[in-house]
């Protein structure tokens, strides 16, 4: 796996229909989605050149944009052809996928209308989470203080990017106090 930022690498990002250059893949500080959450995004995996259950999550992504009230341009048939090219052309094999879909920098302010939706799938290597060690051994977990919103506070059925600073606070917390190694 890579040591560099995620933002300098090799290889090429599926952006808005077409394979660019990785370093390429840029959007504006006043895009919509940075300010306001209004991303979406579902997390793959590839074994042997292989995206396990794409359809599924390129319906799930498709279904995350309807909750937060846009259409993706792009069908689930055309998702997943991209996310496969995407694996390809970089000569992956057993990777992480990644697609994200989210507002533009058309609009700003909390109003949604007038906003592009743009979507990106970008691929990388990246390993199992634990090691063999860890896995025979077995892992130490804590009960994070954050709880996921309830289904009336938040569009929670939807993977929203903006649901996932709770992910991020606990990981973080369980890292300082020891419980995970990545």
């Amino acid at each position: 796996m890579s040591t560099a930022g995620f933002d300098d690498r090799d290889g090429v990002i599926w952006y808005n229909g077409e394979l660019i250059d990785w370093r390429d893949a840029k959007f504006h500080v006043l895009t919509h989605a940075l300010h306001y959450a209004s991303s979406v995004f579902e997390g793959q995996r590839a074994y042997g050149g292989k995206i396990f259950k794409l359809h599924e999550h390129s319906e799930r992504l498709i279904n995350s944009g309807r909750i937060l009230g846009f259409e993706n341009p792009y069908s689930a048939d055309e998702l997943d052809a991209a996310a496969d090219e995407v694996v390809a052309a970089n000569g992956l094999v057993d990777a992480y996928v990644r697609p994200v879909a989210w507002r533009g920098s058309e609009m700003m302010g909390v109003a949604t209308k007038g906003s592009k939706i743009h979507v990106a799938i970008a691929a990388w290597e990246w390993p199992s989470y634990f090691g063999d060690e860890a896995r025979l051994k077995g892992l130490r977990l804590e009960i994070a203080k954050w709880r996921r919103p309830a289904a009336n506070t938040a569009p929670t059925a939807s993977k929203a990017a903006g649901l996932y600073m709770i992910a991020s606070l606990c990981k973080d917390a369980s890292t300082e106090n020891g419980m995970m190694m990545r």
